[in-house]
């Protein structure tokens, strides 16, 4: 009996031993833990996570590219993207004016800009003013509607265009984006139609066409497939009515479907759900305009057939029957 209560209490002070080891061993990994978490953390443990960095975007364009940008900061403030979006314009520019301009330092611009939802407007700025304003991350670029669908009228405009921002911007790293505007609408009298035999199809074909082959030329690898975006909407039950003048975007719809495809082209994320839409857009138009812009993103030289969108993606009480739309 006495050795066997000897060998009980060695056994229970082995494993108290042992116990205690294992607790020595957990004590000094989260000793150590804590000392590596709060040498190596770029903040405390405590602080408020960093902020989002701003991305700053400017348009060298025209009318065009004052339709798309119009409701792109509050898509932006809606999903807590901190944005700056610059828009030098001039109506109907040309991207021969444009060089123009750079080289002659021509103050002819009104030079629109949203920073983090501020709106301003100045005019009588030149091409350089707006181009050292801000230390842009991505320049757009675009061809006159009319003349977007014709390769040769690109050159040598676009890339002297692109040399100068180069050499003239603050970031060194600045990109370039190539904005691929709409079709007019079929019923449009604008004279530049003609250039397309006043067919909107055909208009549609010749831009993407031209805007994927002078993208390859240059080497500018974001493209904004607003006309295809434009295109997609058309075939649902809005069709062709997101114009305001046959060329010119729909102050509600049709800007916002415009606006949706720079949202999803630049910031990476889908607008599918962006809580934000213009007043006088119903939730239906949203969701559809929304899906119009996702689709052209994801395919941005085909045109995504939404004739049975209300089918799909709406709830029943909200269906019904589209027509196909055909050109």
């Amino acid at each position: 009996m006495h050795e066997n209560a000897i060998f009980a209490v060695k056994k229970v002070f082995t494993i108290n031993e042992k116990h205690q080891t294992t607790m020595n061993i957990k004590f000094h990994f989260l000793l150590f833990t804590a000392i590596w978490l709060s040498e190596c953390l770029p903040f405390p443990l405590n602080a408020a996570k960093p902020q989002k960095e701003t991305i700053k975007i400017l348009a060298i364009g025209n009318s065009f590219s004052d339709d798309a940008v119009e409701y792109l900061d509050e898509l932006a403030i809606a999903d807590s993207v901190p944005l700056i979006v610059g828009n030098l314009y001039i109506g109907g520019c040309s991207l021969q004016r444009h060089w123009k301009n750079a080289t002659e330092l021509l103050p002819d611009y009104s030079y629109r800009k949203s920073n983090l939802g501020i709106f301003t407007n100045q005019d009588h700025k030149t091409l350089l003013d707006g181009l050292l304003d801000e230390n842009w991350d991505i320049v757009v670029v675009q061809q006159v509607s009319q003349l977007s669908g014709k390769y040769d009228t690109y050159f040598p405009y676009l890339p002297n265009l692109m040399k100068f921002v180069k050499t003239h911007a603050k970031n060194p790293k600045v990109k370039f984006a190539l904005h691929q505007v709409w079709a007019y609408a079929q019923n449009s009298t604008h004279e530049g139609f003609a250039n397309y035999d006043r067919d909107q199809m055909k208009m549609y074909l010749a831009i993407t066409e031209t805007v994927k082959k002078v993208a390859a030329t240059t080497g500018i690898k974001i493209i904004i497939p607003s006309g295809t975006a434009i295109q997609n909407c058309r075939t649902s039950e809005i069709g062709d009515h997101l114009n305001r003048d046959g060329y010119h975007l729909d102050l509600h719809i049709g800007r916002y479907v415009a606006a949706c495809t720079w949202f999803e082209t630049f910031f990476h994320r889908s607008c599918v759900g962006n809580p934000f839409k213009p007043a006088g857009v119903t939730d239906r138009q949203a969701k559809i305009a929304q899906y119009a812009a996702h689709y052209a993103v994801q395919r941005p030289f085909e045109i995504t057939l939404m004739t049975n969108f209300a089918w799909t993606f709406l709830p029943s009480s909200e269906k019904t029957i589209s027509e196909f739309l055909v050109y």
